[in-house]
């Protein structure tokens, strides 16, 4: 039967659980802070420990630290329990060692699955080292030798599901695994990359980004890799590439879903060998660089359809983090406005205003198919509307009835004779974008060849109408 250890500093909680896991049939023993959890763990070997993250006389911080330093959390999973669930602290807890952390009020099916899961990885865990230990005795020592820059990103939210990206930013950031991102455009790809970078052993170096769909492919590989003088028209001079600049650091190379088949082997062969050339030279260059990708797209799809290679595929996906859309954190949206009024206001050096009370309903009951990103630009231009007033719903309502005015496949040509010549040109080209993105599913590349126009020219068009925005979300 295993054995629990309970750290908790709250009696009747502290109780609750122990009959809960009792009735699961789990052992249990009792400490009400860190301190007397660590010295119970000087005569007993729990198989798992579940330890609150605030506790008066020490907490779950203390906790993890102690045991870590005693090389214990390789033999004994530790759960964090917390009232306080915010992302930092779950990010905290994952960077020193927690098997999971898991908010109060709890979810008791969710509780007794996640000590499931932990006690049978322990399980497994010795499975493993046992195998090993039997190998050791019967393999020869032959045998064994042939085997073997910027500020903090804002990270805002406490819902469960983003409360589990902090949690995976936690478990890859320390490691040098390349890692790589999915979500929906505007959920904050680019927020989170800088995020594991700022929290990896490569902080103090370079954080280099690229957009993969931004460049022609010649100009993409220059970029990339750099180039020798006299390489192509044009190159006057030697260039050093973002691996380059990159190197000791992180590169962000988001979209990577639409980098151009060509260059695919020679990124991959960077992954590989941390090596490359530039355009034009024939001098191998080192770099040590940690690649962070990003995409909006199932690159499984391309894999199968042979416009992304899939050992360049299989190397990128390392470790995958999934960015979960606006729509599936509802109750992130109220700091995230908030934050992003308060931003604005600082930035303007205006005086900060306010959300009034219905106009938080008014948010949280619109979808945001363009997720974080829509939600800023949203709360910017009501700020604006607003003139240091607080921003009610109905001016929330008025903005977006403005966006659905302007939805994909909706062209209201009788409306445009009213408009100046530009203007009603604008409004086409906006028509036909949207059709050719919608068309294509966001592929870029794809978009471009239904209008007949190169990728380039189509990125300058959304440069121009502002749907292709810089923010970092």
């Amino acid at each position: 039967m295993s054995e629990v250890l309970i750290v908790d500093d709250d009696h009747n909680f502290r109780e609750t659980l122990r009959e809960l896991l009792s009735d699961a049939g789990y052992q249990t023993r009792i400490a009400t802070n860190a301190e007397e959890g660590i010295a119970l763990l000087q005569t007993t070997t729990p198989d798992l420990t579940l330890c609150d993250w605030k506790m008066p006389g020490g907490g779950g911080e203390q906790f993890l630290k102690s045991l870590q330093s005693e090389g214990l959390l390789t033999t004994m999973p530790v759960i964090i329990l917390t009232a306080h669930g915010t992302g930092p602290n779950a990010m905290q807890a994952m960077q020193l060692g927690a098997y999971d952390f898991i908010t109060k009020p709890l979810d008791i099916d969710l509780a007794l699955a996640t000590v499931a899961r932990a006690v049978r990885h322990m399980e497994l865990q010795r499975e493993v080292e046992v195998l090993r230990q039997q190998r050791f005795r019967d393999s020869s020592l032959e045998d064994l030798i042939e085997s073997d820059e910027g500020s903090k990103p804002q990270l805002i939210g406490n819902s469960p599901a983003w409360i589990e990206v902090f949690k995976n930013i936690g478990r890859v950031a320390a490691t040098d695994v390349g890692v790589l991102l999915l979500g929906e455009s505007g959920t904050g790809k680019e927020v989170v990359a800088r995020a594991i970078h700022q929290n990896s052993a490569r902080s103090r170096r370079s954080f280099i980004i690229l957009n993969c769909a931004a460049l022609p492919p010649e100009l993409l590989e220059s970029e990339l890799f750099g180039h020798e003088r006299g390489a192509f028209t044009g190159a006057v001079a030697q260039k050093r590439g973002k691996f380059e600049a990159a190197d000791g650091g992180t590169i962000f190379l988001d979209e990577i879903g639409e980098l151009p088949l060509s260059l695919q082997p020679k990124l991959l062969r960077v992954l590989q060998e941390h090596t490359f050339e530039r355009v034009g030279g024939t001098a191998s260059i080192h770099a040590a660089v940690r690649v962070i990708a990003a995409t909006n797209r199932p690159l499984e799809d391309d894999v199968e359809q042979k416009s992304f290679r899939a050992d360049l595929f299989y190397r990128l996906n390392a470790f995958t983090v999934r960015l979960p859309p606006l729509r599936e954190r509802q109750s992130d949206i109220l700091p995230l406005a908030e934050y992003f009024l308060a931003r604005y206001a600082q930035r303007n050096q205006l005086a900060a205003t306010g959300l009034a009370a219905d106009t938080v309903v008014a948010l949280q009951n619109y979808s945001f198919p363009g997720n974080v990103r829509e939600l800023e630009h949203l709360i910017e231009r009501a700020a604006v509307k607003a003139g240091g007033r607080a921003i009610t719903a109905e001016l929330i309502q008025e903005e977006l009835a403005r966006e659905k005015s302007a939805a994909p496949g909706i062209f209201d040509a009788q409306a445009a004779e009213a408009l100046p010549f530009h203007e009603a040109v604008a409004r086409w080209e906006r028509h036909l974008l949207e059709q050719a993105l919608k068309a294509s599913h966001g592929n870029k590349s794809d978009a471009a060849r239904r209008l007949g126009i190169h990728r380039r020219l189509l990125y300058e068009k959304l440069t121009q109408l502002g749907m292709l925005s810089s923010s970092a979300f």
